[in-house]
């Protein structure tokens, strides 16, 4: 029996999924986009141009739903099917886009440069529990007007795991689709194995802009998968109640969805989420509270009830350094992750609201990933039955350390940590010289990411990829590159 965690009544997620789209089909969303308003028109959505409002009737939503797949499944840069999220599936990713770097050795946040990046992109090539890789941080050295292709590309260069990406400037897609196809080679063998997922955010309330809007439809006409993020904010820029927001989040990807399908029937979708509390006595938005993570849970909740695979950042921390408040914080967002059944869960190395990464964090994180990974399997009998047998062995041997039965089921039933977990006696601890936490956390990253290794990409390809982010950099005012190790 795999243990699950649910937070709504089969009723309860039935009212909201409702009052969702009385939402919409009556208030809509504002779409600051024309191509996307003349879109929905065409669809059966009633457009107000003046007020760049447009109102979705049910009957758009329920077609829209219907043709959108119910399964996403991500390839890595060879082709090898390495992700499928649907149904129960819990896959973890990095948090990403954040400004700060925490330095490991001073624990104090700077700006990332590329030289981190890459550190970052062959230290989650190496994760056992983080299945795909995020852009997790911008590079301070190069353009902003590059930063979101260049995060992409360093990537593709230095990581052979799906990427979860996504950019903020109206033009980037474009660049980051070439970067894609240099991979992948044709449009319809990227259509067959996409190994890449865009993250496309509604601004609460209700409500998409330019660059967003046009980057969902740019996905869709690519059958590139887009997770439909929604960002309300509990109290501030949604309902202060939970359920309040739940429905202002459903109506928000609902819309999402509605865009993307409207653009090419049957692109595939994430129903995706980052909700969060309003703290009023610090005036954030807590991503550690037990209540955004109760959001995010019951987020999903919703988009299984609406048969779409899932996204939410969950197991983040606002702690400002590798410490027990970001121990606890993410651990638990990471257990309801996975005993809810998220499959793309975004949130290892993340800190400070979104705002600050730490690659010692991250590979805490995938220790506790694997953990929350191996709570979700749950208990199940591994040839326990009949049990006498077992037993006539244990009490003639004394033990069973050896025998094939735990031979056999040892590592399947037993998570065995890495290196940064303690389970030593403390007297060997001590004789190896008493190592802290964040001690083994920097030696592990300096382990993981020591021996220079790239992504196996051909180096034809990675010609292409260099050759077409060199022109977007000159484009964009740089005479040369940051140099990298290729």
């Amino acid at each position: 029996m795999r243990p699950t965690l649910a937070l709504l009544s089969p009723d309860l997620i039935e009212r909201i999924d409702a009052e969702a789209r009385t939402v919409l089909a009556t208030l809509g969303v504002r779409v600051h986009n024309d191509e996307v308003l003349n879109l929905l028109e065409d669809c059966g959505g009633h457009v107000d141009r003046d007020e760049h409002q447009a109102q979705m009737p049910e009957e758009m939503i329920d077609r829209a739903l219907s043709g959108a797949p119910r399964t996403v499944t991500l390839y890595d840069l060879e082709g090898r099917n390495a992700v499928e999220l649907a149904g129960g599936s819990v896959h973890f990713t990095p948090g990403s886009s954040a400004l700060t770097l925490l330095d490991g050795e001073r624990d104090e946040a700077r700006p990332p440069d590329t030289a981190d990046y890459v550190r970052y992109a062959r230290l989650v090539g190496r994760l056992e529990h983080i299945a795909t890789q995020s852009t997790a941080f911008i590079p301070a050295d190069v353009p902003e007007g590059i930063s979101d292709s260049y995060r992409l590309y360093l990537s593709l260069m230095f990581c052979d795991k799906p990427v979860i990406t996504g950019g903020f400037g109206l033009d980037s897609l474009a660049v980051m689709k070439d970067l894609l196809l240099a991979v992948r080679g044709s449009e319809s063998a990227l259509k067959e194995k996409p190994f890449a997922v865009f993250s496309c955010c509604a601004l609460a309330p209700l409500s998409w802009s330019e660059v967003t809007s046009a980057h969902l439809i740019q996905c869709a006409r690519a059958s590139i998968p887009a997770e439909i993020i929604s960002m309300p904010m509990a109290g501030f820029t949604s309902p202060v109640t939970l359920v309040g927001t739940l429905v202002q989040h459903t109506a928000e990807v609902l819309s999402g969805v509605v865009i993307s399908q409207c653009a090419s029937a049957g692109a595939p979708v994430l129903f995706g989420g980052s909700a969060t509390i309003f703290d009023v006595r610090h005036a954030t938005a807590p991503m550690g509270a037990v209540e955004s993570a109760m959001l995010s849970c019951a987020c999903n909740e919703i988009g299984k009830h609406l048969h779409l695979p899932t996204q939410a950042y969950i197991g983040l921390t606002d702690a400002k350094v590798v410490d027990a408040q970001a121990g606890l914080e993410a651990s638990m967002g990471a257990t309801m992750a996975a005993l809810s059944g998220i499959n793309s869960v975004a949130g290892p190395g993340m800190m400070d609201y979104q705002n600050c990464f730490s690659l010692e964090k991250l590979v805490l994180d995938n220790e506790m990933c694997g953990m929350a990974l191996r709570l979700a399997r749950g208990i199940e009998p591994c040839e326990d039955f009949p049990s006498l047998r077992r037993f006539e062995e244990l009490l003639a041997e004394k033990h069973l350390m050896i025998s094939e039965h735990t031979r056999h089921h040892l590592r399947e039933e037993q998570h065995l940590p890495g290196p940064l977990i303690e389970r030593a006696e403390r007297s060997k601890w001590e004789a190896l010289g008493r190592e802290s936490l964040a001690d083994k956390a920097r030696a592990e990253v300096a382990r993981l990411t020591g021996d220079g290794a790239a992504s196996s990409l051909p180096a034809d390809v990675r010609k292409q990829l260099v050759q077409r982010m060199e022109h977007e950099a000159k484009r964009c005012g740089m005479d040369r590159m940051p140099p990298i190790e290729t």
